[in-house]
């Protein structure tokens, strides 16, 4: 599971990166967070086949049929094992995938009691993590003059050799070569998309220990992802 993030670097260096455009509206420098939770709102770069753009999405998806907002607490994660047959990603699988560029997450080592001990994963070579991810458009069913909402998923992964040790699973991590065939690959080509959904290679991820403030949502701030000597954790 993967329910908190680091997103700070501005959208347009991450559409930068991307190869993509930015979405109309969207801030070119951004709100720079060092602690994002489920249905926040984070980036996402979609292709419909004109070219990658990068926009904001509510993290947490909610399928075109959910009855309300709060079925997007429970899909902010997607199992790599079972989003191509569960009902609530399926659909979202086969023609609707995204990249979820972030800084770093974070994950709490519940062998430490009596509080877990959170830890901040970022990439081994200090780049943004490119996460792979699912997004959906909802209609209010009771208010059709409401706005679109768009929301993402997160697709996870069992842990490799840098996270087994705190968490047992992970993001599935996208490597650049395989960004387009993620974005873009048709019903026929949907068999191609498995070897992607794996642990990332061993040595992708480094992490450290970081203090318990992170644990509440309502903290925020370069601070949180600073390392922290074992002495000042408890």
């Amino acid at each position: 599971m993967c329910g908190r993030i680091a997103l700070f670097s501005a959208p347009k260096d991450m559409a930068r990166l991307l190869d993509a455009e930015l979405a109309e509206g969207i801030d070119p420098e951004g709100h720079p967070s060092w602690n994002l939770g489920p249905t926040q709102r984070i980036d996402a770069v979609t292709d419909d086949g004109s070219g990658r753009v990068l926009d904001r999405y509510r993290w947490g998806l909610v399928p075109s049929w959910a009855k309300d907002l709060s079925f997007s607490t429970k899909t902010f994660n997607a199992r790599a094992e079972t989003v191509a047959t569960k009902p609530s990603f399926r659909a979202a699988y086969k023609v609707r995938r995204a990249l979820l560029p972030i800084d770093g997450f974070y994950e709490w080592d519940r062998a430490i009691k009596p509080k877990p001990q959170p830890h901040y994963f970022t990439a081994a070579d200090g780049g943004p993590v490119i996460c792979a991810g699912l997004w959906e458009t909802w209609h209010h069913p009771e208010d059709p003059d409401a706005p679109p909402l768009r929301s993402v998923t997160m697709l996870t992964c069992a842990a490799n050799e840098d996270m087994a040790p705190i968490h047992d699973r992970m993001p599935v991590l996208l490597a650049p070569e395989h960004h387009d065939l993620w974005l873009t690959a048709s019903l026929d080509e949907l068999d191609a998309l498995a070897p992607l959904l794996v642990p990332a290679p061993q040595g992708t991820m480094a992490e450290h220990p970081v203090g318990r403030e992170v644990g509440n949502i309502r903290n925020d701030g370069a601070q949180l992802i600073e390392a922290q000597a074992p002495e000042t954790l408890f």
